[in-house]
């Protein structure tokens, strides 16, 4: 997903296409990442390994880490403290979802 949403920024071969034809592009991108993350939610969620909120910190992470590489490789900007201090946040929230187990479901009644 990094790549479908940011790479446009840098790809010289896009530069004076129309947004219509970027956005077919980077839908055409996702796709193939969307073809892995369904199934592999679909697994976490159904197997009860993981809850829906689990998966979605988990992906956020992950999705932060690529995006810290390809801002550094593609983009040429500087992971600076700030950014440092709010991905090691994010790092805790992942262990925070996942560390306890989430309490049962109430079912019935108010």
């Amino acid at each position: 997903m990094t790549l479908a949403w940011y790479g446009h920024l840098k790809f010289k071969f896009l530069e004076g296409k129309s947004v219509f034809t970027i956005i077919l592009f980077s839908w055409g991108l996702a796709f193939f990442e969307y073809c892995l993350m369904v199934p592999a939610n679909r697994a976490g969620y159904l197997s009860g390994t993981f809850t829906g909120y689990q998966l979605k910190i988990i992906q956020e992470a992950i999705t932060l880490a690529v995006f810290v590489v390809f801002a550094w490789l593609v983009l040429k900007e500087k992971l600076t403290w700030n950014y440092l201090v709010s991905f090691a946040l994010i790092i805790g929230a992942v262990y925070f979802a996942t560390a306890f187990k989430p309490a049962a479901a109430v079912t019935g009644g108010h």
